[in-house]
């Protein structure tokens, strides 16, 4: 399954009002137009609703990592991504785990929707699901998503080379994130807004929250190295020593750790990697000297219209006026 692919421009067929037997076929379709391994394509044409899911999580990926880099060198484009991800960069390793959280979070919210045939509200054994049903609320299924999403993705039989385990450590540190970011909600039911009657169910952080999370493990990110463990006998990760007490040992890297094998390219020029940062608009107070790379950045003038003195007319319109103020664009030279 590719992670960070382009499947997220693609348009699926629509599932409308059809006979069960057409909208199969559909299904059935839309897991075709995606890249997964044969395994993979098995799981999605006996999940119903599966596609359209994985559909929307690879563009919820997309948008959250464009967002958190907006301002950054690599501002997440499509472009040059594969050669990218064939790398151990930083950049690779908040790809895998933005993408499985999305994964993992678009799952979870499939199911307490009822997109999804095989799964429905989250069943907490301490939580009332079925009262918050009654009460129009439906708890978030990450039971059901974390324990699909590492059967669809085969983790265990991922190989054991330095680049697989680095994967799949950074592709459990998005699921972890969603776990963490996963809260009751409660709501009183009673009287005169007594809560004399308490309804619970569990509910996932907005997106945004998890990618913001992310990027800060992105920002402290974790150069590990492949060393064997003598006590158990097999290869894992090690990174730098945290606690000058004990040099001689390197340290394994914390479950919440994004971690990388090699440095990243300075992303300043048009690479394989990315179309670097020319013409890229930047904020002159704040990262143009960094984003341009030292080659400078233009500066260019130009009007904007806006709705100004808005008042609100009796019964029920705004009326605006059209105003016009200049703005100053700052953009990095070639």
């Amino acid at each position: 399954f590719s992670l960070t692919g382009k499947e997220a421009l693609t348009h699926f067929p629509s599932l409308g009002p059809s006979t069960s037997s057409a909208q199969g076929k559909v299904h059935v379709k839309q897991c075709d137009l995606l890249k997964l391994s044969r395994k993979q394509k098995r799981l999605c044409r006996r999940e119903p609703g599966l596609a359209e899911t994985l559909r929307d999580a690879i563009r919820l990926g997309i948008m959250e990592c464009q967002y958190q880099f907006r301002s950054e060198r690599w501002n997440c484009s499509l472009e040059g991504r594969t050669s990218l991800l064939k790398r151990g960069f930083k950049e690779t390793a908040f790809l895998y785990a933005v993408s499985s959280a999305a994964l993992t979070h678009s799952l979870a919210r499939a199911c307490s929707a009822g997109r999804m045939e095989r799964c429905t509200c989250d069943d907490s054994p301490d939580l009332e699901n079925r009262k918050a049903w009654q009460w129009g609320v439906c708890g978030d299924n990450l039971k059901y998503s974390t324990k699909f999403l590492k059967k669809f993705l085969g983790q265990k039989r991922i190989g054991k080379d330095l680049r697989a385990k680095v994967d799949i450590h950074n592709t459990n540190v998005g699921i972890k994130a969603v776990k963490n970011g996963l809260k009751t909600t409660c709501k009183c039911h009673g009287v005169s807004g007594s809560c004399a009657v308490r309804t619970c169910w569990k509910q996932l952080s907005p997106f945004h929250e998890i990618g913001r999370l992310l990027k800060l493990r992105y920002d402290d990110a974790v150069k590990v190295f492949s060393t064997t463990n003598d006590a158990v006998g097999h290869s894992e990760l090690a990174g730098p020593q945290r606690h000058s007490h004990s040099p001689k040992h390197p340290a394994s890297p914390r479950p919440t750790d994004l971690v990388y094998v090699e440095d990243s390219p300075s992303f300043c020029r048009p690479s394989k990697y990315s179309l670097g940062t020319a013409g890229r608009t930047c904020s002159r107070e704040g990262n143009c000297d960094s984003m341009c790379c030292g080659r400078g950045y233009n500066t260019q003038s130009r009007l904007v219209t806006f709705s100004c003195h808005c008042q609100v007319q009796w019964c029920c319109y705004v009326e605006c006026q059209q105003c016009m103020q200049e703005e100053v664009v700052y953009s990095c030279k070639q």
